[in-house]
């Protein structure tokens, strides 16, 4: 058991920072007060070759894990750029795992090149606002007429729609009273996005200003049949191969903030003079900090458990899952201590550490909530009764 990074993992890691680094506190702080996506960032991270990190050779991509993929995402997020740097690239790569594992060789050759290029942006469309988290209950219904599909309904939280040429688009093929189990009657779909036919209406959020989030109103949107991925009914099942890479992914986005926040922190407090000392040197300011590099490092090990285990195509829920909780709650916790050793200065903007605890809300809260993990890991790993 090696628990050091590889020659590799660690070039990747420095090649990353080093992009990383051109794009300085005074970028995202602009970034988050006036928005605008942050193309410059993106075009960079392109450029490298980065955004197909996970994608095969064969279209382009590295072909690498995701345990390399989350440490690219944790050196983004803990460069300074935080979620609105992950955020930005964030969907691109994970995001269209589905196409590479059940596409076909022609729509594999004709939907990655331009996301591993960076010529084209994506967002993934799931989410409406009277499902929530019961994934198996979406409304969005695609109907087909011939050699389309006709789409109407509504998404929300869809991240990047804004400036998306594309859309990975879950809908209902098959009306819910029609299917013999709740998982089938879903199909998934890797298409343009036609605004004539989808209004994008950006959510005003807390934080990462930048990375727009957003409500979808879909009226008779069509997609060729050729743009649906796999058979038909079967898209919840497609997904599923995406939620768990992502969930660790962004673990490790949570973890690059909180260690960001930690580190912001323990400066402060080395060079704040209170009663003629610096405040680092009470155990009142130095305890919490230990503590949440401990929890932070705890959950790093969950994260690379969780990637190492989805490399190896081994059953990775509860552990990707695991890491997600663990990863969340340590950044949040960070990044909150990062503030109030901070003190009253935690509070300005031009200290950053409010920035974090803004957007370190996002992993805390997304894909999935701590307490749905929590009913998760209950069932499926203690095998207590279903609790929702």
């Amino acid at each position: 058991m090696d628990f050091a990074l590889t020659q590799q993992q660690e070039s990747i890691r420095d090649a990353v920072a080093k992009i990383c680094a051109q794009f300085d506190d005074t970028y995202w702080l602009t970034k988050d007060r006036d928005g605008g996506f942050p193309h410059e960032f993106y075009e960079a991270i392109a450029k490298a070759g980065w955004l197909g990190i996970c994608i095969p050779e064969a279209f382009g991509g590295a072909g690498l894990g995701i345990a390399e993929a989350a440490i690219m995402m944790r050196t983004i997020s803990e460069s300074g750029a935080g979620m609105a740097g992950a955020s930005s690239v964030h969907m691109n790569v994970f995001g269209l795992n589905p196409v590479v594992v059940f596409g076909t060789d022609e729509q594999r050759k004709r939907m990655l090149p331009g996301i591993v290029e960076g010529r084209e942006k994506a967002c993934f469309a799931v989410t409406e606002p009277n499902t929530g988290l019961n994934t198996t209950q979406l409304k969005t219904r695609a109907v087909r007429k011939g050699d389309k599909y006709v789409v109407n309904g509504q998404k929300v939280w869809i991240s990047t729609a804004q400036v998306a040429h594309k859309i990975l688009l879950l809908a209902r093929t098959t009306p819910l009273e029609d299917v013999k189990t709740s998982t089938h009657g879903l199909s998934l779909f890797y298409t343009d996005i036609d605004r004539a036919r989808i209004a994008v209406h950006e959510i005003e959020k807390m934080g990462r200003k930048a990375v727009d989030s957003n409500e979808l109103f879909i009226s008779d949107f069509e997609i060729p049949v050729e743009d649906r991925i796999g058979e038909e009914g079967r898209g919840f099942e497609y997904i599923l191969h995406g939620m768990n890479p992502e969930r660790v992914l962004i673990a490790a986005e949570a973890i690059g903030l909180g260690k960001l926040a930690l580190s912001r922190a323990a400066a402060y407090a080395k060079q704040r003079i209170v009663f003629n000392r610096p405040i680092g040197q009470n155990q009142a300011i130095q305890h919490p900090l230990a503590k949440n590099w401990m929890e932070l490092e705890a959950a790093w090990l969950m994260t690379m458990s969780a990637a190492w285990q989805y490399d190896q195509g081994l059953p990775c829920g509860p552990s990707a899952n695991a890491a997600k909780y663990l990863a969340g709650e340590a950044g949040f916790d960070a990044c909150q201590q990062a503030v109030m050793t901070h003190g009253g200065f935690g509070y300005a903007k031009e200290y950053h550490v409010e920035r974090y605890l803004r957007e370190v809300m996002i992993p805390r809260i997304a894909p999935v909530s701590p307490q749905l993990i929590l009913s998760f890991i209950a069932e499926k790993v203690l095998g207590l009764p279903k609790s929702y």
